[in-house]
């Protein structure tokens, strides 16, 4: 696929297809993503080191029905108190579940995005 919009290719990424580029990725980025680069046909954002993520416009003519990401978590590891997130996300009127530890020795946050996308946030607990 190339380099998308980083310096090196990219080993693994995620595309999440969007009804409003600019509203999810002023979300993002309000969560702490940085945006790497755009091309008219999606929008690179990075968290921290962890994970890449390519906003999509959907398709003019595609309808997609139903729950989008039902059964699938983003996940990111973070460096960032998973509270301080619970507490961005909250003030971008997100759906919020946690943080709460769990039995396998991380804070668990996950933060629903504007489309219905999951994104669980893990630090150590």
């Amino acid at each position: 696929m190339g380099r998308l919009m980083s310096e090196a290719p990219l080993k693994a990424f995620t595309k999440l297809l969007v009804l409003d580029q600019k509203a999810s990725a002023a979300f993002y980025e309000a969560l702490g993503f940085t945006r790497v680069g755009a091309d008219g046909a999606f929008i690179h954002l990075r968290w921290q080191d962890s994970g890449d993520v390519l906003l999509v416009a959907t398709p003019t003519g595609v309808r997609l029905e139903g729950k989008r990401g039902w059964g699938v978590l983003l996940c990111f590891t973070t460096g960032t108190d998973v509270q301080v997130l619970a507490e961005r996300a909250k003030a971008l009127n997100a759906p919020v579940q946690g943080p709460e530890v769990q039995p396998w020795h991380t804070r668990d946050l996950i933060v629903t995005d504007p489309d219905g996308y999951r994104l669980n946030f893990v630090q150590p607990a």
